[in-house]
């Protein structure tokens, strides 16, 4: 089963979309669920969800990476037709997952106590993002 979720973002932010995934899954069996964002300029994520501290800090690393194209470091960089933040935002991309595999027992993520799944947005102007979802379940456990 393959389905798409649709996620509004907001500018540079951790946007946690593990209870919309959740839902989606409630009824399955065990499996193995794919989900693959849609663009380039953003990423998929599994980390903490108990702090919003580290969030603010990953982003901010990644802001120390890859500032913006109009910082005196990134002088090097041609890519500015869509402004000073699209360049970096491929850039932080291509460092981080775009595609996240997890293992689904009785419809529900087998993910660590404090870990959540999250869309980053690299971009700084609001964004419509498509992630899309598969789910496989094992062998012989459709037909149960």
């Amino acid at each position: 089963m393959i389905i798409s979720f649709t996620i509004r973002t907001q500018g540079p932010r951790c946007h946690d979309i593990t209870d919309k995934v959740a839902s989606w899954l409630k009824g399955q069996g065990d499996g193995l669920l794919t989900l693959m964002i849609r663009h380039t300029s953003a990423s998929l994520l599994i980390q903490e969800n108990a702090d919003p501290e580290v969030q603010h800090d990953l982003l901010s690393w990644l802001d120390r990476l890859a500032p913006p194209a109009d910082h005196p470091s990134m002088g090097w960089v041609t890519h500015r037709y869509e402004g000073p933040d699209d360049m970096p935002a491929h850039l932080k991309a291509a460092i981080m997952p775009v595609s996240l595999q997890i293992p689904v027992q009785k419809g529900q993520m087998m993910l660590g106590r404090w870990q959540g799944i999250y869309l980053v947005e690299h971009r700084a102007k609001p964004h419509e993002r498509q992630v899309a979802a598969l789910f496989q379940p094992l062998p012989g456990e459709a037909d149960r």
